[in-house]
């Protein structure tokens, strides 16, 4: 019985209707590899330090699946994207290219002739990067059957392995896209060598019917998405595999027995999306069970827990984080994470202020929204924000977005009591989000709200001063 390969590309897909967080595209991809898919698709690389970055952190987070990263017909952005990937633990580039003439003309200006040229010297520079490449022909059912079955064989010669067809326009039904299949390999020997994937629009609400009429004439990767917006579903396919897989000699890797549950939390996630009206959109970060860190531990340990965390410390800010931890760790048991979190705030990139707070005043009761009046200097400017938020803590983080004229993403936001009493200090620690990297702050107070402000202008202020630097 041989195995379709399934590859969920929820996270390549492009749509308002998705609009995810860094830190929820990182937990999306988590959701994913335990369903035990064969490949993630990321999305393309178009913002290079923000998108790297992203592209780093889900690959350390994924355990099992290969991550594929879409390179455009250019050979010279196989290796920005190979540089952003290599970190993973099953790495593929996949060169992306349309092959309808309509397409080549009005996405990248080509004729014909300079598009084959381009993906044949696009999937050798990725050949000599990895051993995993795969050529994704875009529209091809749109595209003239002479040139289709010309480039698929310049890119299985310049080294790729896997070669997928898209039905872009989802326009075939399922016979014609059977038909379609069974013709390119009658009329293509060289795809023997290969695995053929396929995708399919779902236009016409026919993509998952089309991906299985694909399976039984050869096709043996389907491109889908757990999230669907316009693909085949992964959900509809594991459930046809599972039922009438024996019918094509055929199964899938997808774990059946959970993919119902996962596959509800990931739509969960998809489908509740960031509104961008509030800064508590994303939640609080969910620490797991990272464990705990001991003054036996490693400089390497203590920097890796940081970089799982999400930050990327320099050299010098290295140094500090980590004899703090010492000092801490040799007064106590273990250190959490939480605690390094705190450490890492109060330690890195301590910066001269650039946004000081004049004076604040926070209206919040029963009944009544909470709102929050701000008064920030800007090196001797008076900068104010009024708004109204779901409670007093919202209210004046939103009041400082207007001030600044900036939205940030909230990626943390922790509160706990470091004395006790009725006149005890709370700690808080922020985590802004900027250009892909995090920038914490942290703020003690025995009024709650002031050790908010603080800690949110302190992370504020990081970020000030490296825009300024760079």
């Amino acid at each position: 019985m041989e195995t379709v390969r399934l590859c969920d590309r929820t996270l390549q897909q492009e749509d308002k209707a998705l609009t995810l967080s860094f830190r929820e595209k990182i937990e999306l991809s988590k959701m994913i590899d335990r369903l035990d898919v064969d490949v993630i698709e990321l999305a393309p690389i178009r913002q290079k330090k923000i998108d790297s970055l992203l592209i780093k952190s889900i690959a350390s987070a994924v355990a099992n699946a290969s991550l594929a990263v879409p390179v455009p017909p250019v050979p010279d952005e196989a290796a920005v994207a190979w540089a952003a990937l290599k970190t993973a633990k099953h790495p593929r580039l996949q060169v992306l290219a349309p092959v309808s003439g309509v397409q080549m003309e009005y996405l990248y200006h080509m004729k014909p002739a300079a598009m084959l040229k381009a993906v044949a010297a696009t999937v050798e520079a990725c050949a000599a990067l990895t051993p995993d490449v795969e050529f994704v022909a875009d529209d091809a059912t749109r595209s003239d059957p002479a040139f289709l079955k010309e480039i698929l064989t310049a890119a299985i010669g310049a080294g790729a392995k896997t070669v997928t067809v898209r039905d872009a326009a989802g326009a075939v039904l399922p016979e014609e896209f059977a038909d379609f299949i069974a013709a390119l390999r009658n009329d293509l020997p060289a795809l023997n060598s290969v695995t053929l994937g396929v995708g399919c629009s779902d236009a016409l609400s026919l993509a998952s019917a089309c991906a299985v009429a694909a399976i039984g004439a050869g096709a043996r990767e389907i491109k889908a998405a757990s999230c669907p917006l316009d693909c085949v579903s992964l959900g509809d396919v594991v459930r046809i595999l599972a039922a009438k897989g024996e019918h094509f000699n055929v199964r899938c890797s997808v774990r059946t027995e959970e993919i119902r549950r996962i596959i509800s939390q990931i739509n969960g996630l998809c489908r509740s999306g960031g509104s961008g009206n509030t800064p508590f959109e994303n939640g609080v970060h969910d620490y797991g069970s990272d464990g705990v860190l001991t003054v036996h531990d490693s400089r390497e340990s203590v920097i890796r827990a940081a970089e799982r965390l999400g930050y990327d410390l320099n050299a010098e800010d290295e140094e500090k984080v980590f004899t703090a931890f010492l000092n801490a760790a040799g007064k106590k048991d273990g250190i959490t994470v939480q605690e390094l979190d705190a450490i890492v705030a109060a330690e890195a990139m301590q910066v001269p202020p650039v946004y000081t707070a004049v004076s604040y005043v926070i209206n919040t009761g029963s009944g009544i929204s909470s709102m929050a009046h701000m008064k920030l200097n800007c090196k001797g400017h008076e900068l104010e924000g009024i708004s109204v938020g779901d409670g007093s803590i919202d209210a004046a983080f939103l009041a400082i977005e207007q001030a600044v004229g900036r939205h940030f993403e909230l990626d943390d936001f922790q509160i706990r009591a470091i004395s006790e009493g009725r006149e005890a200090m709370g700690e808080t620690i922020v985590r802004l989000r900027s250009d892909g990297r995090l920038y914490s702050g942290r703020g003690i107070s025995t009024d709650i709200v002031g050790a908010s402000v603080m800690a949110y202008l302190n992370a504020l202020n990081k970020i000030a001063y490296e825009e300024e630097e760079a």
